[in-house]
């Protein structure tokens, strides 16, 4: 099973950017992090990371052909991409969606997410657990979503 990671604007500057909301570890240090914990729940990863809305909608889209779920960290894209809420619907992968954050006890602009609706589910608050807790929880659920 192969898991596509996406992580969307700025998360790139984890680690330096605003560490009392994002914390101290950079995007390579979850990277790292994930690539361990995806050895120990059997599966693939691959991570992806984009400023650009038009290149993680391309990437959405080019799951479609070895993939068998999404996790996205859509950052900003939250609440103002109905791209790439089209796209992951379009693909009809399972995705969940992930904050560092708790997007719901930010500002008020942040509460509204454009991606949950067409996810699973939706994760946020851990700090960058919150990844391990989203790639487990698809990871159970496709592997239920198999067995029935």
């Amino acid at each position: 099973m192969k898991i596509l990671i996406i992580n969307g604007p700025n998360i790139n500057l984890l680690g330096t950017r605003e560490p009392e909301i994002y914390g101290a570890l950079t995007m390579e240090d979850i990277n790292t992090q994930l690539f361990e914990y995806a050895k120990e729940l059997g599966v693939e990863i691959e991570t992806f990371q984009s400023n650009i809305e038009g290149e993680i909608v391309d990437k959405i889209q080019s799951a479609k052909k070895d993939c068998q779920g999404i996790v996205i960290n859509p950052a900003a894209y939250t609440h103002t991409s109905v791209a790439v809420r089209d796209a992951i619907s379009a693909v009809a992968l399972n995705a969940v969606e992930v904050h560092i954050s708790n997007i719901h006890a930010r500002e008020e602009f942040r509460k509204n997410s454009f991606i949950a609706p067409v996810c699973i589910g939706q994760i946020c608050g851990f700090g960058a657990d919150s990844y391990k807790l989203g790639l487990k929880g698809l990871v159970d659920f496709l592997n239920n979503k198999v067995e029935k």
